[in-house]
């Protein structure tokens, strides 16, 4: 039987190779820590395994699972799925660059990168998803952070675009796709393969990926979990 394809189940892969430290629980389930994502999967779909996924759930708040076919949703828990697209970028398209500087984000900007994740809603982002991996951004003369795209999960030989999201008074300027390219060329550099997630159903940013070279691998699903409330 052929081996696992390592982005079928890329939270599992990443949380137990390169984003291990990163993670709590044990063998039977993990998650990433509250302060960087939500994100979670079970090893398997025994009853001990899908037991341990919903003991990382927290009372109040919420954990996803992602890939192709994931064991669970664990019983007793509310289950929300949601299509989504996982997309590849074997080969940047050419295009000459845009006439805007782009910089490193440190963790001195992680204000910026919370506040502007929280208002432009471009996926899960936390206190410190800024450093699950490099951040790029675009910044006006007083230092106000206009866009930004960075890296997520990083299963072995991959790694994701995430966080990309622009002021809603700044779109049209190309500064998403710009951004994009910078941080797929660079992971391209060391010899790995930029992938990503999007919804479905957003044919927008589907559209803008393929234009940079993203092509769909696979349809995946992410559940979203949480505890029902007691009448």
């Amino acid at each position: 039987m052929a081996a696992a394809h390592p982005l079928d189940r890329p939270v599992w892969t990443t949380l137990t190779t390169r984003q291990a430290p990163l993670a709590e629980g044990d063998a039977r389930a993990w998650r990433l820590k509250a302060d960087y994502g939500l994100f979670a999967a079970a090893a398997d779909g025994s009853a001990e395994s899908l037991a341990a996924l919903a003991n990382l759930v927290p009372a109040d708040g919420q954990l996803a699972t992602v890939g192709t076919a994931e064991p669970g949703p664990p019983p007793g828990l509310n289950a929300e799925p949601h299509l989504v697209w996982q997309m590849v970028c074997e080969a940047l398209t050419p295009a000459p660059p845009g006439n805007f500087d782009i910089v490193d984000l440190t963790d001195a900007d992680a204000a910026q990168l919370l506040a502007l994740a929280t208002l432009t809603k471009p996926g899960p982002f936390f206190a410190r998803t800024h450093q699950l991996g490099a951040f790029v951004g675009i910044k006006d003369a007083s230092g106000r952070l206009l866009a930004m795209a960075g890296e997520r999960m990083n299963p072995p030989g991959f790694t994701e675009v995430s966080g990309v999201c622009t002021q809603p008074d700044q779109r049209g300027r190309g500064y998403a796709g710009a951004l994009m390219r910078v941080v797929a060329g660079r992971i391209a550099n060391r010899g790995e393969t930029a992938f990503l997630h999007s919804y479905a159903h957003n044919a927008g940013a589907i559209a803008l990926y393929e234009s940079l070279g993203f092509a769909l691998r696979a349809q995946v699903t992410m559940t979203v979990l949480s505890r029902r409330q007691r009448a």
